[in-house]
């Protein structure tokens, strides 16, 4: 479903595992970006009603899972630590800038199709964790968001097809595989979500 083109080694895990504090940490933060880019979303794109509705929905449960996220960390006696940038999602950004014909409409299908990559590997990072962490409560937790995110890729996709206008969405999504693939292979053994 996802189409990703290259995956991520099960062996990430282990490293997820050994470095918990500082992971969940990331992803508490990836969870308030992805509710902030939602937002931002709706305000660009006041007029849609059905993108503002899906958005705001997708907005909330994004704050839910770094509230979920939060908890854990807490639970389990960890420091919540600073946002550190992440490397992942500013390649994507400047895939981002650079692909946008500079209009509005073209700029919208660039953001979804932005958005909808984070998620789909967000998806596929959640599915090896849920395969693969010893830790069962942590590892349903990740099964849990890897369906959440799937259904957030799905959202950001067909809206990209419904607002597409002279844009061919298909071909545009084929290119924003092959870059992600390109920036994905830098990555994979970090102390991040995406890394």
């Amino acid at each position: 479903m996802l189409r990703l083109q290259l995956p991520t080694d099960p062996r990430w895990a282990n490293i997820v595992e050994q470095n918990l504090e500082e992971i969940l940490s990331d992803h508490a933060w990836c969870e308030q970006k992805a509710a902030t880019n939602a937002i931002m979303l709706i305000i660009n794109n006041a007029e849609k009603e059905d993108l503002v509705t899906e958005m705001t929905a997708i907005s909330i449960e994004e704050m839910q899972h770094f509230q979920m996220v939060h908890d854990i960390i807490k639970e389990r006696g960890y420091e919540f630590l600073r946002d550190r940038k992440d490397d992942y999602v500013n390649d994507l950004m400047k895939y981002l800038k650079k692909s946008s014909d500079g209009s509005r409409e073209g700029g919208l299908i660039e953001r979804l199709l932005f958005a909808a990559m984070v998620e789909a590997r967000s998806c596929e990072r959640f599915k090896v964790l849920s395969e693969n962490l010893k830790d069962e409560k942590l590892a349903q937790f990740y099964r849990d968001l890897m369906e959440s995110e799937a259904a957030h890729y799905t959202t950001f996709i067909n809206l990209a097809r419904k607002y597409a206008g002279k844009v061919d969405v298909e071909s545009r999504w084929k290119a924003w595989l092959e870059h992600e693939a390109e920036i994905i292979a830098k990555y994979g053994d970090g102390l991040t979500v995406h890394g």
